[in-house]
């Protein structure tokens, strides 16, 4: 006699996929066309580049990437928008720090003007 195996049905969901029950197993994966791919990497605003890294900071990305639950190369791109952001802060508190050293002197000029 043969035994019957019993098909549990997973249900598509947000938390299905959320939780791994769905799009984990190897078996389902495929490589996208590249079409498909330019689209998602066009409608994402994504440019693939090349770069070369030490092997420690890739290794330390894909450690902080388990730590995080995420992959190594969001994480990465994460930390360059970070820095990025903040170094444009900094340009732009020292643009207004010399502003404002700039304007007690231009103020200082008006007040000598009206004098005079």
């Amino acid at each position: 006699m043969i035994a019957k195996t019993k098909k549990v049905k997973i249900q598509n969901t947000a938390e299905a996929w959320e939780d791994g029950e769905l799009g984990m197993d190897i078996k389902y994966a495929r490589a996208v066309d590249k079409k498909i791919g330019t689209q998602i990497d066009e409608a994402l605003g994504l440019q693939m580049i090349s770069i070369r890294l030490e092997k420690d900071l890739i290794d330390s990305f894909k450690l902080l990437g388990t730590k995080y639950d995420m992959g190594y190369q969001p994480l990465m791109r994460e930390a360059l928008k970070r820095f990025v952001e903040g170094e444009f802060k900094l340009i732009a508190s020292e643009a207004l720090e010399k502003q404002m050293a700039v304007k007690p002197k231009v103020n200082a000029v008006r007040r000598i003007r009206k004098v005079a």
